[in-house]
């Protein structure tokens, strides 16, 4: 190559070098004058926004659905869950999502149906029980075709003398629904019941109708939007716990124990209970056998 030819292509390699370097230190605003139609975006802004959007959904949601599952963690005040005491069958269910999912504690486990309608879940207790309250868990906002919209309850000693004691319809369900006891004695309810949530409720539950029964069944006959199968994510049934009674009486009266005075007799000894005589005699066919 000639010597003229090699100044040449120096020069023009110091031309493009300089150029390069100058457009580097030019700020955003020239370059956006020279290319008005180009935008210059701040993709870490954007990402932050995006990200702290979907956290504000995604607490939302988490929020929606936990409180309707935290209302059925623990039993109501003055109420014991006896549903592990029974023998629980379907008519029919989808592989994998049987009695166990639908006794399972996590309420995203349902039970599915599998064929006609109406579908049947059979709870039968081992010893006559006393059911003071029951109620459901629906989901329509997961379920929707799936849910059910009309459920009848039966209860008896068998199969043989079941009847029905409520029918109860829905319309887009969601979280525990408590059922109707109407039909099997009167329920009072109070203002301040009403208010409240079945947790935190004080209710007399010795003055709620109670049912007796070996046998309870659930008919579900109809679901939304006519659909085929159907969802129950759980069932709970309860009775009175005696002990809770029990417990406050006695809380009660270790106060009032507490605050009584000691009673003293007058030779300054403590009262104290007297073992009663026992006046009564031993028949002969209780004694030892005489050998003879």
């Amino acid at each position: 190559m000639p010597p003229s030819t090699r100044r040449q292509a120096r020069q023009r390699l110091s031309e493009a070098s300089a150029a390069t370097s100058q457009s580097e230190e030019l700020p955003t605003h020239a370059i956006l004058e020279d290319h008005p139609h180009e935008v210059v975006l701040d993709l870490d802004a954007a990402d932050d926004e995006d990200m702290e959007g979907e956290d504000e959904e995604g607490d939302d949601g988490m929020h929606d659905g936990d409180q309707h599952r935290e209302q059925g963690a623990q039993p109501p005040p003055g109420l014991k869950e006896i549903s592990s005491l029974a023998s629980w069958t379907v008519t029919t269910a989808k592989p994998g999502n049987g009695v166990a999912a639908l006794r399972n504690p996590d309420l995203n486990q349902f039970w599915q149906s599998d064929g006609p309608q109406p579908h049947l879940l059979s709870i039968h207790f081992f010893k006559l029980v006393s059911i003071a309250h029951m109620r459901v868990f629906l989901d329509f906002e997961s379920d929707e075709s799936y849910t059910p919209t009309k459920i009848q309850f039966l209860a008896g000693m068998g199969a043989h003398d079941i009847q029905e004691f409520s029918e109860m319809s829905f319309e887009q369900p969601t979280g525990w629904i408590d059922v109707d006891f109407s039909n099997i004695g009167p329920v009072e309810h109070d203002e301040d019941e009403e208010n409240q949530p079945m947790d935190q409720r004080e209710i007399d539950w010795s003055k709620r109708p109670t049912l007796r029964a070996f046998l309870v069944q659930l008919r579900i006959l109809e679901n939304h939007q006519n659909g085929k199968d159907t969802h129950l994510r759980a069932v709970q049934i309860f009775a009175r716990d005696e002990t809770h009674g029990a417990q406050r009486r006695g809380n009660v009266l270790g106060v009032r124990s507490a605050n009584a005075l000691p009673v003293r007799t007058a030779r300054g000894k403590m009262d104290r209970p007297r073992k009663q005589s026992n006046n009564i005699r031993m028949a002969e066919w209780m004694m030892e056998p005489d050998l003879r």
